[in-house]
């Protein structure tokens, strides 16, 4: 139901209002957050900070995230409808307009990395990745997405359109594959700690072997209907698996996925001569189960160079 107060201020919006909208944001989510608590009342105060995110001149907008306000007044990771605020903010301005005016460091480097998403080329427009993730998208990384689907369409009165992204999608290049015996378990693998951080939902097993003997880790069958696939295809679904939770935006998919790469490189980090190397000789394995939810992703993914492969396997309902 659209209150009185909904119909307020989207008349101040209209009249183009954004520092009195603000300072309502403000004083409803400090006054919400000492009422209710940090998480329910950044909830609270969500939909006001949607719309001047959305629709706000990013002057206005960016200081949704600044300290000034006072304690309770700056937005969290809590305050979101479909997605983060500064996500929201992020598909709304380039970097040219945002760069100038962004802060937090935080913030300012997860809206980089949406503006990345996007398409932008920001490795001589912005500063390095304090962990040296590219500021632009590598070949491998942009080959495999639909247009315009990698971060969330945002609406002006709230929500957002998204694809749910899983692997496989379909069982279309598929066919039956008799699965090996498992091969030996590794434990206490970095890459494995980093992949099951990436998608928190799935279940990540490290073996040594070859990329059938890991998925028959997971597999509830010895029989699937599987195949190998490029690994650009396989990005999207690994992106999106790391954004699921709405306090999360894409940006935080791909940092985790470089993450995980750089590990199973053996790198230190995110190095991104090792990440390409790894990339170009990688083999992936994609199966079916007969359960799976609206969300799911099974797929192995096999360092030859190394002999390892990490199986990650999950299902959840949306």
């Amino acid at each position: 139901m659209i209150t009185y107060e909904d119909r307020r201020m989207r008349a101040l919006a209209d009249e183009g209002r954004w520092p009195e909208l603000l300072a309502a944001y403000r004083r409803a989510r400090a006054a919400a957050v000492a009422r209710c608590g940090e998480l329910f009342g950044a909830e609270e105060a969500a939909p006001l900070g949607h719309l001047i995110a959305y629709a706000a001149p990013p002057e206005v907008a960016v200081r949704l995230f600044d300290r000034d306000g006072g304690p309770g007044a700056v937005a969290g990771p809590g305050d979101h409808d479909a997605g983060p605020l500064w996500e929201v903010l992020a598909t709304r301005h380039s970097w040219l307009r945002l760069a100038p005016l962004l802060v937090p460091a935080r913030v300012r480097r997860l809206v980089a990395h949406t503006r990345v998403l996007i398409g932008e080329d920001l490795s001589y427009g912005a500063e390095p990745d304090p962990e040296g993730v590219p500021m632009v998208l590598e070949p491998w990384e942009a080959a495999g997405w639909g247009e315009g689907v990698r971060v969330r369409d945002y609406l002006p009165r709230g929500g957002a359109r998204s694809a749910v992204l899983t692997l496989p999608a379909s069982r279309e290049g598929l066919g039956p594959v008799v699965l090996p015996d498992p091969g030996r378990r590794l434990r206490g693998q970095r890459a494995t700690r980093v992949l099951a951080e990436l998608v928190d939902w799935a279940e990540v097993a490290c073996v040594r072997g070859p990329a059938p003997q890991a998925a028959a880790h997971l597999a509830r069958s010895g029989l699937v209907t599987g195949g190998y696939l490029p690994f650009a295809l396989a990005v999207p679904a690994l992106v999106q698996a790391g954004a699921v939770d709405p306090a999360r935006g894409t940006a935080h998919g791909r940092l985790a996925l470089w993450r995980a790469l750089g590990a199973m490189a053996g790198a230190d980090g995110p190095d991104r001569g090792e990440v390409n190397a790894l990339v170009a000789r990688m083999r992936c394995f994609t199966w079916c189960e007969p359960a799976d939810g609206l969300r799911h992703l099974h797929l192995v993914l096999e360092d030859p160079a190394c002999g390892l492969a990490w199986a990650v396997s999950g299902s959840e309902e949306l």
